[in-house]
Formats: C-alpha cells, sequence, structure tokens
C-alpha cells in the first residue's frame, strides 16, 4: 500500500509578505541625513564653547591674544595649578557643595512626602491641589526674589548655606512632584492592599515598599535639583557675600580682579563647571531612565 502523502500545514510565504518580514526583521540602515546634520550643529553649538574655554585654560595670554582660535602650543599648566592653589576657590567649592547637598536632600524628601498623599490617596480637591504644583512651573524664582530677600533677612538666614537652600528647594518643588506622582501612581493598587493585609500600616507600606521602588524617580529630581543649585546665581548674589559665596559668584569675582588675565579666567571658570558637568553625564542615563517612568506612569 502507497504511502500517504499528508500535506503541508504550513501556510505558503508571499513575496508581498516575505518583504514585509525581511523589513520588520532587518537592520536599521540609516537615518535622515538632514536630522543627522542638525544634530551636529547643535552639539557643536553646546559643547564648542565648553571644549573652548577647557582648552583655554592651558594656554597663556600672549596664545590668546595672537590667535584666539588656535590650540595650545604649547601647552601651559600654570592656570589650573594657580586657580587649584588659589583658597577661595576651594571656600566657593565648599559653599557650592553644602548648599547643593542641603537643597538636593529637601527637594527629595519633601518631595516624595508631598507626592506620595496626591498619587495614593484619594481625597476631595486632590487634582486641583495637584495643579497647584503645576502652576508653580510657571512661576520663577526671579518674580519673588526681593520678598524672598527681605524675608530670609528677616528670618536672620542671611549669608548661610540654609537661607539659599530652602528657597532654591521650594522653587524646586513644582517639577519634583509633578515627575514623582507618576511613579507613585504606577505601583499597583494589589501591591498596597497586599502591604496592608499583612499588616503593614500606610507609612510602613511607604517606607518599606514604595521608597525603593521609587528610587529611579527620586534620583532623576535629585540630580536635577544639585546640578540647578550649583548654577545659581541670581538668589546666592543677593543673599551670601564674602566668604559665604558660592562658584558661580566666585568666577564673577575672579574675572573682574583679573580682567587681565584671560587665560586664568578660562581655568577659572572651566574648573567651576566640571563637577557639575561631569556628575550630570555620569548620572545622564539614571535621568533619562527616570524620566521615561514618569511618562509610562
Amino acid at each position: 500500500m502507497s504511502a500517504l502523502t499528508v500535506p503541508s500545514t504550513t501556510p505558503s510565504t508571499t513575496p508581498k509578505a516575505a518583504k514585509g518580514a525581511r523589513r520588520r526583521t532587518g537592520k536599521y540602515t540609516g537615518g535622515n541625513p538632514l536630522v543627522y546634520g542638525l544634530a551636529l550643529v547643535v552639539v557643536a553649538l553646546t559643547v564648542g564653547p565648553v571644549l573652548y574655554g577647557v582648552l583655554s585654560g592651558f594656554r597663556t595670554n600672549a596664545q590668546l591674544a595672537e590667535t584666539p582660535a588656535g590650540l595650545p602650543d604649547p601647552w601651559v599648566l600654570t592656570n589650573y595649578v594657580g586657580v587649584l592653589s588659589n583658597p577661595s576657590f576651594w571656600k566657593y567649592a565648599l559653599n557650592s557643595t553644602a548648599i547643593a547637598l542641603l537643597t538636593t536632600a529637601l527637594v527629595v524628601v519633601f518631595g516624595i512626602m508631598a507626592a506620595y498623599p496626591l498619587a495614593r490617596y484619594k481625597f476631595k480637591g486632590r487634582e486641583q491641589l495637584f495643579m497647584v504644583f503645576v502652576l508653580g512651573l510657571l512661576f520663577p524664582a526671579t518674580v519673588a526674589i526681593i520678598p524672598l530677600f527681605i524675608l530670609i533677612t528677616d528670618l536672620g538666614m542671611g549669608n548661610t548655606w540654609w537661607g539659599v537652600a530652602l528657597p532654591q528647594a521650594a522653587f524646586a518643588l513644582p517639577v519634583t512632584v509633578v515627575i514623582l506622582r507618576p511613579f507613585l501612581q504606577a505601583l499597583p493598587d494589589e501591591l498596597e492592599e497586599a502591604a496592608l493585609l499583612d499588616g503593614a500600616s500606610r507609612i510602613g507600606f511607604f517606607w518599606r515598599i514604595l521608597l525603593p521602588l521609587s528610587g529611579p524617580g527620586m534620583v532623576t529630581v535629585g540630580v536635577l535639583a544639585f546640578v540647578g543649585s550649583w548654577n545659581a546665581y541670581l538668589l546666592p548674589l543677593l543673599l551670601l557675600q564674602s566668604e559665604m559665596k558660592t562658584l558661580p559668584l566666585g568666577v564673577a569675582d575672579f574675572s573682574s580682579e583679573h580682567s587681565s588675565d584671560m587665560a586664568g579666567v578660562f581655568a577659572f571658570t572651566s574648573l567651576a563647571m566640571i563637577p557639575a558637568l561631569v556628575f550630570f553625564l555620569a548620572m545622564q542615563k539614571r535621568i533619562v531612565n527616570g524620566l521615561q517612568g514618569a511618562v509610562k506612569g
């Protein structure tokens, strides 16, 4: 008896379907040249001034006067060594670091405490209260700089770290709450219900479960607060004097005192911006992940 031929159950692949499959599984071969060109222009405009400032710190004033756009030839280290051996630079750096750390701690702590009830509690007026924080994004610190100066002075916190850190943290809270709220909302309600059934209180759920899971969001707002505080100029300018000044104010003072030493000014400016720049670049992946989580939430 002849063997039976079993018909194939695999559907035939049409040329059109095969072409679509190859398109889906094939590798990406390129992009729009116009997009790459615009990206290169943006990178050049952004990175160019930074590189120019750093390289100019390795040149002498004579080299800058002769060829302003040239490269160091020879490379000179005296400008950076002079800045690093200047005690005022380290005082400015200490003040900037202390104020930035205080601001970051206040932003993260009070931001997560404000975002938690707005995300996990249901009460009347919750969305209206959240809109108050959203509207806070439209209220810059420049508008309230004079009342802030009077208030901080009356409280006796003028020319102190706390006098600058508290207002900076207050004006950073709106964006902090806007970023953190989606993280807290994204946590499933079943997780909180299970924790409550196991005997955990709402505060226990907040400390033991919610905070660890919100780590990416807290890192994001912490980095943004730190960099924003490090680069702040107007508020420290009004509230800080003499040895309490921060690095941005130190750059302005050094530029006015050594206006003829342009190479030294470039070196001082480069060293002042490098810590925040390196910190931001080192944490940028976490910032992007945190913002993606906020969007998904």
